[in-house]
C-alpha cells in the first residue's frame, strides 16, 4: 500500500487523491487446447478501476492495484493473487477464459490487497471471494492473524507457510519467497520466470516501511538477499501500477530502481530507515 517515502529522494506513492497512467490492455495468455503438448501457463495481469472494480469501489481506480490470475491452461485451474475490490468480476474473468479459481495467494494483508476497511472505505476482497468459490487462502504464518483480522476470514480458510515453499496449480509450481519489510509476512511469487512482487518491489521504488509492522532493515535484506535467487532475466510484475509500464525485467529494475543504489545496509538505512 504505497512506496517507501524516502529521505531526499523523489517518488511518493499515489494517494487516495488519484493517480494517472496510460491505459494498457491486460496481459494474458488465452487458454488453448493442450493436445498432449507441454503445459501452457495461463497468466493475466488485471488493473483495478480499468479491468475490474469499475462501478462500486470509489478507490479502485485511485489505488491502481494489480490482481493476477495464474494457472495451467490444460487443467483449467488458476490461482488468484490479491483479489480485492471486485471478486465476482475476477471470477467472471477466469470463467470467461475457461478457467476456475482453485486458490488464493496473498502477498500481504493490507486491505487494498485482501479487502477490509481502507481509510473508511469498505473494500471487498478475500471474504467475498470465498462466498463464491470455496478455496484455500495461502499466506505466510507471520501474516495470518493480520489477514484474518483485516479481510474478515476464518482460521480454517487459511493455509499458512513458513518462509520459502511451493504451491502447485495444475502442472506448474509457484514458489513462495518470504520478503518481510513492507509487512512481517509479505511474500513474492515466482512462476515460470515471472516474479509477482506485491508491494515488496515496484519498477520504481519499493513498499513503504513506515506502516505498522514495516521494517526498513528487513526490506533491505529482502531486496538484496532474499530475492537474490531470482535471476535478472525474470520479469517483475508489481502490486501497483506506479510506473509508465506494467512490468520490466528484474535486471533492468536492479539497474535503474533507486532502491538498489545503496551499496551497504548502513547506506540504505541512512536513506530509508525510520
Amino acid at each position: 500500500m504505497g512506496e517507501v517515502p524516502e529521505k531526499g529522494i523523489p517518488g511518493e506513492a499515489p494517494s487516495l487523491g488519484g493517480a494517472s497512467g496510460p491505459v494498457r490492455p491486460a496481459e494474458h495468455a488465452p487458454p488453448q487446447a493442450s493436445g498432449g503438448a507441454e503445459p501452457q501457463l495461463y497468466f493475466r495481469q488485471l488493473l483495478s478501476g480499468r479491468d475490474f472494480g469499475l462501478g462500486d469501489d470509489a478507490v479502485a481506480g485511485q489505488m491502481r492495484n494489480f490482481v493476477y490470475l495464474v494457472g495451467d491452461q490444460a487443467t483449467g485451474e488458476a490461482m488468484v493473487v490479491d483479489p480485492a475490490y471486485d471478486p465476482p468480476a475476477l471470477v467472471e474473468v477466469a470463467e470467461e477464459d475457461g478457467m476456475r479459481i482453485v486458490g488464493v495467494l496473498v502477498t500481504h494483508h493490507h486491505p487494498d490487497h485482501v479487502g477490509g476497511d481502507l481509510f473508511g472505505y469498505c473494500i471487498r476482497g478475500v471474504a467475498e471471494l470465498l462466498e463464491i468459490v470455496s478455496v484455500p487462502v495461502h499466506c505466510q504464518i507471520t501474516e495470518a492473524d493480520f489477514v484474518r483480522h483485516v479481510a474478515g476470514v476464518g482460521k480454517s480458510d487459511l493455509i499458512t507457510h513458513s518462509g520459502s515453499g511451493e504451491v502447485a496449480v495444475g502442472a506448474f509450481s509457484i514458489e513462495m519467497i518470504h520478503t518481510p519489510g513492507h509487512t512481517p509476512g509479505s511474500q513474492c511469487f515466482l512462476v515460470q520466470n515471472r516474479l509477482l512482487a506485491g508491494d515488496t518491489l515496484f519498477l520504481e521504488g519499493c513498499g513503504r516501511t513506515d506502516f505498522p509492522g514495516g521494517d526498513a532493515g528487513e526490506m533491505y535484506l529482502s531486496l538484496t538477499q532474499r530475492l537474490a535467487k531470482v535471476p535478472d532475466s525474470a520479469d517483475l510484475f508489481p502490486g501497483h501500477d506506479y510506473s509508465n509500464r506494467p512490468s520490466a525485467s528484474l535486471g533492468e529494475t536492479r539497474r535503474l530502481n533507486y532502491v538498489f543504489s545503496p551499496r551497504t545496509a548502513m547506506e540504505w538505512m541512512s536513506l530509508f530507515g525510520r
